[in-house]
């Protein structure tokens, strides 16, 4: 399933859409990443493990968003793969990507924080399943 961009005001809002709740984060992981450069650009090369825990799914989407964004700042690092799993909103995940390179990533942004501006987790009619919210960039 895809992950998209969708436009909001100064900043940008980050979608990931997926057959389960799991890879609607997985998703949204990588549409995040493109926000900063092209995912094709980055290896997965090391791994980071990440644990968030909150009271709901939307709050734990952001958790993990901002976890996300914590890591790369202070690792210096882009991840390009993710596998997450959830349950009773327990997020355990593993990030894959490499150390930023400026000259071969050619960043264009530095996302701050994921925001609960525009924040949505459900499951579509159709069963699949759409986490998104609106990053600060």
């Amino acid at each position: 399933m895809p992950w998209e961009h969708f436009a909001h005001g100064a900043d940008i809002g980050v979608r990931g859409i997926g057959a389960s709740l799991n890879e609607s984060f997985e998703q949204a992981a990588l549409a995040l990443t493109e926000v900063i450069c092209p995912l094709e650009g980055i290896d997965a090369r090391e791994s980071v493990q990440i644990r968030c825990e909150a009271p709901d799914a939307e709050v734990l989407f952001t958790d993990w968003l901002n976890a996300l964004i914590y890591e790369m700042s202070t690792r210096n690092l882009l991840f390009s793969r993710f596998a997450v799993d959830i349950r009773d909103y327990r997020l355990t995940a593993t990030a894959w990507g490499e150390a930023l390179d400026r000259e071969r990533h050619h960043p264009t942004v530095e996302v701050k924080a994921a925001t609960y501006t525009a924040l949505l987790v459900t499951q579509r009619d159709d069963g699949s399943w759409i986490a998104q919210c609106v990053v600060d960039v």
